[in-house]
C-alpha cells in the first residue's frame, strides 16, 4: 500500500515556496490543468508517502482547524533548527497542550500547522 495525503489550496505557488525552500521537503512532481486542476506533490522522506496540493476546478481551499495537523519527527536536532530558523516569523501555539510543550509549530501560507518534532 502507498500513501498520498492530498489538500486543496488557493495558494499553490505560496505553498510550493513553504514546503521546498523553507520546510524542505523533496518536490516529486507536478501536473497542470489535468482535468482543469493543477498540482504538486512532495516526498515525505523516510515514509514512502506523498503530500500532494492541488488548486482549481472550481473548488476552494478548507478552512484551517487548529487539530488538523502535519506533524513532523525529525532525528536530526540541527537540521530541527535550521528548518525552524527558515520558518521564523510563521510560528503559533497549538491547541493541543501536548503539542504545547512538545513541538515547535509554524502556520503553512493557507494557516495549517506544521509541527516540528524531535524523534
Amino acid at each position: 500500500m502507498k500513501i498520498r495525503f492530498a489538500r486543496h489550496t488557493d495558494r499553490l505557488p505560496e505553498l510550493v515556496r513553504f514546503y521546498r525552500d523553507d520546510l524542505g521537503l523533496p518536490l516529486r512532481g507536478d501536473f497542470q490543468n489535468h482535468a482543469g486542476y493543477d498540482g504538486v506533490f512532495f516526498d515525505l522522506p523516510g515514509t514512502g508517502a506523498h503530500l500532494e496540493f492541488t488548486t482549481g476546478g472550481g473548488q476552494t481551499a478548507p478552512a484551517p482547524d487548529p487539530e488538523s495537523l502535519l506533524v513532523l519527527y525529525l532525528d536530526d536536532e540541527a537540521e530541527l533548527e535550521r528548518i525552524a530558523a527558515r520558518l521564523a516569523g510563521r510560528e503559533t501555539v497549538p491547541a493541543n497542550p501536548y503539542w504545547q510543550a512538545n513541538a515547535s509549530a509554524f502556520l503553512d501560507p493557507d494557516g495549517f500547522q506544521i509541527l516540528l518534532v524531535r524523534a
